[in-house]
């Protein structure tokens, strides 16, 4: 299952360096509130529809550097996961939450109910599923808002940090930020797997969190 949070750390850091060769090509954004705003906007948006959430840590960081890019992408971060966890909740029927009920994701969806908190932060330090899915299933399923946001947000930090500290190192051209990240991401990755391998009841919830066809996020 890690190879696709590797392939997709490999793409945007070729997308990175790529950008960089561009004849007068800039790395950074317009760093001024407007240019932060509608990278929030659209960051948000680009979270809702399913983008990697990687995927915008690091235009966050390459654009704006790593700090105000962590900020940046956290916010847009939780924007999308709550316009998706609230969309499901308020529009899912009984029928839909009857048929999640006996679904690919019902392992999920009991899980999240039983511990919503620890779940959700295990789910988002993990390099695999999918952000958008999580965000809906735990809606269906009726899950308390405020464990599943707050786990969320502790839970998507990790990662956003990594991130971010890559798109900046690619930014400035800066090989010890970079080794740091790619260090960083690994290791998470690790800690992440190892902590969900040692639940006894971790038995396939992880993939069941990325339906068929959808990228990690």
């Amino acid at each position: 299952m890690l190879w696709r949070p590797g392939l997709l750390l490999a793409g945007l850091l070729a997308a990175g360096f790529a950008w960089r060769l561009l004849p007068h090509a800039e790395a950074g954004f317009v760093a001024s509130p407007m240019g932060g705003g509608a990278f929030l906007l659209a960051g948000a948006a680009a979270v809702a529809i399913g983008m990697p959430r990687q995927a915008v840590a690091f235009a966050a960081g390459f654009g704006f550097g790593i700090w105000p890019g962590i900020a940046l992408a956290m916010a847009a971060q939780m924007l999308g996961c709550a316009a998706n966890y609230a969309w499901a909740r308020a529009l899912v029927g009984q029928g839909a939450r009857r048929w999640l009920g006996a679904g690919r994701g019902a392992g999920l969806a009991r899980r999240l109910i039983a511990a919503p908190f620890r779940a959700t932060l295990m789910l988002r330090l993990l390099p695999v599923g999918n952000n958008l899915a999580l965000n809906l299933i735990a809606g269906a399923a009726g899950l308390a808002a405020g464990p599943f946001l707050t786990a969320s947000l502790l839970g998507y930090l990790p990662q956003t940090v990594i991130f971010a500290l890559l798109g900046g190192g690619v930014a400035i051209g800066a090989p010890m930020r970079l080794a740091l990240g790619l260090g960083l991401f690994a290791a998470a990755a690790g800690l992440g797997w190892a902590f969900w391998r040692a639940d006894p009841n971790a038995t396939g919830d992880a993939e069941d969190a990325r339906p068929r066809g959808f990228p990690p996020a």
